[in-house]
């Protein structure tokens, strides 16, 4: 999972820094979501799989393995610097039947029906015209070749998300919820994705939702770690405030984070949604 900023706020050199540094530990705690993605997908070997906004390798690599040295994979992402990392991890992993390649999504140029398969994993809700990229995917599908999109649900069952926004809350304004423009929770209602899935030439078939951590750390001090270094809106906000307030607000963050302790550490995630679309 990518977590994207403005443009103004940080450089994609520094973005893709940031993600690199936490990418062990998130590919480590999300990996169930990925595997169930691909059991979505129904791959099988010798399978032609279409990775869409791969990040640094998920779950691309992971279907790599499952088609086997007959399938093919390609992982896409709009910043090749994510690939590298993944690109890296198919080397040491010795896999030769996956490709990664930098393209937007928006304006992907593949054969048309030379894909069964396609997975967009936490990224749709943040492109821009979303609709665009649904068209190219379903370009390149063979037909009744499956569809799985992944997209968090709604802001209260995102404590990744909801935690730093409601610390906050008790100091300043939180950020505003965009669900029209790009954003974490734009398609957090899957209903809102299905007319566009229709228009370009998909049939819902299955929604199911999992609970899923994306970060762990010792203790909540980490989690404020972790808030500040990925340098989100929230973050942007607390840094405006006088120096005895943000250390406040860390505070509260700290007491916010033991109801989400397990085995030691503490835990944040959110419930994500998963949709399987077969092109018609």
């Amino acid at each position: 999972m990518t977590t994207p900023r403005a443009p103004q706020q940080l450089s994609w050199a520094e973005r893709v820094a940031i993600v690199r540094r936490h990418h062990e530990m998130e590919s480590r705690l999300t990996a169930s979501v990925s595997e169930r993605m691909l059991d979505l997908a129904c791959l099988q070997p010798g399978m032609r799989v279409l990775d869409v906004a791969s990040g640094m390798g998920e779950p691309s690599l992971r279907a790599s393995q499952r088609v086997g040295p007959s399938g093919f994979v390609l992982g896409t992402d709009l910043v090749d610097g994510m690939l590298e990392v993944a690109r890296e991890t198919a080397r040491a992993q010795g896999l030769s039947n996956i490709e990664f390649r930098a393209a937007d999504a928006e304006t992907l140029e593949l054969p048309e029906q030379s894909f069964d398969a396609a997975t967009v994993r936490w990224a749709l809700m943040y492109m821009p015209r979303p609709e665009r990229a649904l068209e190219r995917i379903g370009w390149a599908l063979r037909p009744s070749g499956r569809l799985v999109c992944a997209c968090w649900g709604g802001l209260e069952q995102v404590e990744y998300a909801s935690l730093p926004r409601r610390t906050l809350a008790r100091f300043r304004p939180p950020p505003p919820i965009d669900l029209e423009g790009p954003s974490v929770f734009r398609f957090s209602d899957p209903e809102r994705l299905r007319p566009l899935l229709t228009r370009s030439g998909f049939t819902v078939e299955h929604v199911e939702s999992m609970h899923v951590p994306v970060m762990e750390a010792e203790d909540g001090a980490g989690v404020v770690r972790w808030i500040r270094g990925f340098g989100g809106p929230v973050a942007k906000l607390v840094e405006e405030l006088p120096p005895e307030t943000q250390r406040a607000w860390e505070e509260e963050v700290i007491r916010e984070c033991e109801p989400y302790r397990t085995g030691g550490k503490v835990q944040l995630g959110g419930v994500t949604w998963l949709l399987v679309a077969r092109k018609a």
